[in-house]
């Protein structure tokens, strides 16, 4: 019998959540948000879903909005391996067998049917609205930063109150996990635009952060083109107007500011001249406004 998208949605609205601690465990809803996110990009193109980096860097981001409640790092292995309860896929090791346990999982196989549904628009954002707004999920400040990270549009019985400096903290919150993933993981894929280097690990840390171009504490500006995923090195000089980046998108180099001794070709002097990487998609690409203000705030500064 084929299960049709209501009765996936029943589904979503009634995964068996951990509350062993005290708290209902948001690990589950918050992968299968990801996995919405990966089918909208398509980026599940078959019925296989690996355990990659990528998959674990989003989750790790789209951790920040429960973190304050959940102290302790989050094992993305934890709902991988345990949506199987569920049946929207079936844990398994790298021969291809079903998996007995966590650290066997390597992949799943998701239920044929669950991802029929999930390439269709209109029942991704009535998922992501199910997975938020069921209240034994999340509390109401972390509904407000998904809310906002998704940007979702609840149903008027599901509106947020507006009030204090909480909505405003999640607001910001979930506009900042939003510009996470879209610089680091859609715009520039993990890879720094300075060096071209690129690292992900499955503890879900990536050796970029995604770097604002006119600082967020002048700006307030979480634009994607107001961003460059950047190497901690890069980041770091960057923010400190020790190199910049033209408008036809080349570096330049303050090396009247700095010292330095390395290997050659891996010095920031050796970069001078050089293209950055840029998103394949130009809609992600630096925008012009915000490398002016770096150049003369920054760079020359």
């Amino acid at each position: 019998m084929r299960k049709d998208e209501s009765y996936w949605l029943n589904k979503l609205a009634t995964l068996r959540i951990d509350r062993a601690r005290g708290d209902p465990a948001p690990h589950k809803p918050l992968l299968l948000l990801v996995v919405l996110e990966m089918a909208e990009k398509g980026e599940i193109p078959g019925d296989e879903l690996p355990l990659s980096p990528d998959l674990a860097f989003r989750f790790s981001v789209f951790w920040s909005v429960v973190a304050e409640r959940r102290k302790q790092p989050p094992d993305v292995r934890l709902p991988f391996h345990h949506l199987s309860s569920s049946g929207v896929w079936q844990p398994l090791m790298a021969n291809g067998q079903p998996s007995p346990d966590k650290k066997l999982t390597v992949k799943v196989r998701c239920d044929p049917d669950f991802l029929r549904s999930i390439q269709n628009q209109e029942f991704r954002d009535e998922a992501r609205n199910v997975l938020v707004m069921t209240p034994s999920y999340f509390r109401p400040n972390e509904r407000v930063a998904l809310v906002t990270m998704l940007n979702l549009r609840p149903t008027p019985k599901d509106r947020l109150r507006e009030s204090g400096p909480e909505y405003s903290v999640s607001i910001q919150r979930g506009r900042d996990a939003r510009f996470r993933i879209e610089v680091v993981v859609v715009a520039y894929k993990h890879t720094c635009a300075l060096t071209g280097y690129r690292m992900t690990t499955l503890e879900m840390e990536s050796i970029v952060d995604a770097a604002h171009i006119h600082e967020f504490k002048d700006s307030r500006n979480n634009d994607p083109r107001n961003g460059l995923a950047l190497s901690k090195n890069a980041h770091w000089q960057f923010d400190r107007g020790l190199w910049s980046i033209t408008d036809d998108y080349r570096v330049t180099i303050n090396k009247a500011m700095f010292i330095e001794e390395g290997v050659a070709g891996q010095r920031l002097a050796d970069f001078e001249g050089h293209r950055i990487l840029l998103p394949s998609d130009p809609k992600y690409w630096p925008d012009q406004e915000y490398l002016d203000w770096h150049r003369k705030h920054k760079f020359l500064a």
